[in-house]
């Protein structure tokens, strides 16, 4: 045995099972959050469910199964709820009921007991709302292109109403957006063009009648797509469909609320992965809605992936150059020393000081400066002075920075030095020698460095709260109106998603599924830009393979 020990196979054996444990753990935990998250669009069966309330009274409950629990019968008891029940411990169901302008709570827990019966009728719908989240029913008549659809063609023709009004919808959508948008944002500039000539005392009669005429042709335009998109409107809501809720009731949906409408009860295996791939399509590529607790996450991903592919391009340069002058131009002395153990504690500081630090120095400082040189005629409102996306890319690049230059400095010391002088030898100088042999043969290390930094700055998210990120982001960075780049405008990510859903939520219950699915989502971003890096990596440590032979 003191033999085996002495032997080092111990060491070897309780690595290895570490190493084990550690990928167990990991997989497991992705498999959780990507089980919660995906199942999430699953369609779930809608129940009808009759219960016994008090005084024998019957209610109606129409809704899907969300989570069910064991609890006590005698908390049950102390709750003033009147059971009938031998059992220790009784189920509860928690239902998602929806039609919340009609309902106190689109989530409630009904107790097993209660329920005198379970029924999953086929005609019963779900409709998906661009407000007031999904709408129950069964539905009982439809008023589309003029006419009225009863029984069995409501079906089809239900699906057609939806698709003729989310083309409407679509078309009053882009024309609000980049036809209006553009309007405004020109009409906005030329408020700016004529604060600036105020400012310079260049406001001539001749500039005031050309900004007058610009403006008038403006409006102008902007009469007539208000017109179109009033009359997109009115066509959109000429249509309605009416369902019977589970109080009984006749409620009308106008088709220009409606955004999609299923009947889960009567889908097949098939006809449930189709729906679960459409939902996830509609989860990935639409706007969020209501406070973000419906709708998508496109905002967010594009945000996300914008403001990383922005920090690693401003952290690779410094961070490459930095490397290069601590490796082969700095002295081998205590200054050097010291840098380099500020470099490598610098990695240890906390994100959320990053964050201050970029509120301080990039926001209030260089933003500030920025605008006062460049854009005085917008003060007292900022432009760069305020948090924006450049400067959560900025704030962020500082805090990767170390892990680039550590990386890049260990990719050049695994360079010969053979290399180098032979290079020298042939009459290169240092700086060709540099850019021509060294950094091309430690670009892997580059790239494994960039990796690490994209990881990181993808999940960060206490920094970007203080100097870019916010819940709901109007625009994008980037749109079809000069400079076409906005890097001033604040933006989502999933990161900051993932919290607002979870914890500032007004309806927890809806939120946890939500919140699964972006974590998941979050999780796909940063492995497919990590995937994308070891694969330009491997491309590059091939391409270069030849020389260090």
């Amino acid at each position: 045995m003191g033999k085996w020990i002495k032997s080092g196979s111990p060491w070897i054996w309780m690595t290895a099972g570490s190493v084990s444990l550690s990928l167990i753990a990991v997989l497991g935990l992705l498999l959780m959050i990507a089980w919660r998250g995906l199942v999430y669009f699953w369609p779930s069966p809608v129940h009808q469910l009759e219960l016994e309330v008090a005084n024998g009274q019957v209610e109606t409950v129409i809704g899907e199964i969300y989570d069910r629990e064991q609890v006590p019968l005698e908390r049950v008891l102390q709750s003033g709820i009147e059971l009938k029940s031998d059992e220790e411990f009784v189920t509860r169901y928690l239902i998602k009921t929806g039609n919340r302008e009609y309902v106190p709570l689109d989530f409630r827990w009904v107790l097993e007991p209660m329920i005198q019966s379970d029924t999953k009728p086929v005609d019963v719908a779900v409709f998906e709302r661009n407000k007031n989240g999904n709408f129950y029913g069964f539905p009982v008549e439809l008023s589309f292109n003029g006419q009225i659809y009863t029984g069995a063609d409501i079906h089809d023709q239900l699906l057609l109403a939806i698709d003729k009004a989310a083309d409407i919808n679509d078309e009053a959508q882009e024309l609000q957006k980049v036809d209006i948008g553009r309007i405004n944002y020109e009409l906005e500039r030329l408020r700016l063009d004529q604060r600036k000539l105020e400012l310079n005392n260049a406001l001539t009669e001749a500039a005031m009648a050309d900004l007058a005429k610009r403006r008038q042709q403006l409006d102008d335009e902007y009469q007539v797509l208000e017109k179109d998109l009033f009359a997109l409107r009115d066509q959109a809501a000429e249509d309605y469909v009416v369902v019977r809720d589970m109080r009984g009731e006749r409620v009308t949906l106008p088709m220009d609320s409606v955004l999609d409408v299923a009947f889960p009860n009567e889908l097949g295996f098939g006809g449930k992965v189709a729906h679960w791939m459409h939902a996830i399509a509609k989860f990935v590529s639409d706007d969020p809605r209501e406070a973000n607790t419906e709708g998508g996450v496109f905002p967010a991903i594009f945000g996300t992936v914008f403001m990383v592919l922005l920090m690693a391009v401003i952290v690779t340069p410094f961070g490459v150059i930095a490397a290069v002058y601590l490796h082969e131009y700095a002295a081998k002395n205590a200054l050097t020393k010291l840098i380099r153990i500020a470099v490598i504690n610098l990695a240890g500081v906390p994100s959320i000081v990053y964050g201050v630090f970029g509120l301080g120095f990039f926001v209030y400082m260089v933003g500030g400066s920025l605008d006062d040189l460049f854009y005085p005629e917008a003060l007292p409102n900022p432009t760069f002075g305020t948090p924006g996306v450049i400067w959560s890319a900025l704030t962020l690049a500082i805090l990767t920075l170390p892990v680039v230059i550590v990386s890049t400095e260990e990719g050049l010391s695994r360079i010969p030095s053979a290399v180098r002088h032979g290079s020298l030898a042939l009459g290169a100088t240092k700086a060709e020698t540099l850019w021509r042999i060294v950094i091309p043969m430690a670009s892997p290390a580059i790239m494994t460095g960039l990796i690490l930094a994209v990881a990181r700055a993808a999940g960060e998210v206490a920094p970007l709260m203080l100097v870019g990120v916010v819940k709901l982001a109007s625009t994008l960075p980037v749109d079809g109106n000069w400079p076409y780049i906005h890097l001033d405008r604040k933006f989502m990510h999933l990161g900051f998603h993932i919290y607002d859903v979870g914890f500032q939520s007004p309806n927890v219950e809806a939120a946890r599924p939500l919140v699964y699915a972006t974590s998941f989502l979050l999780v796909s971003v940063i492995v497919a830009l990590n995937l994308t890096a070891i694969g330009v990596r491997n491309h590059l440590r091939e391409k270069f393979r030849s020389l260090e032979h």
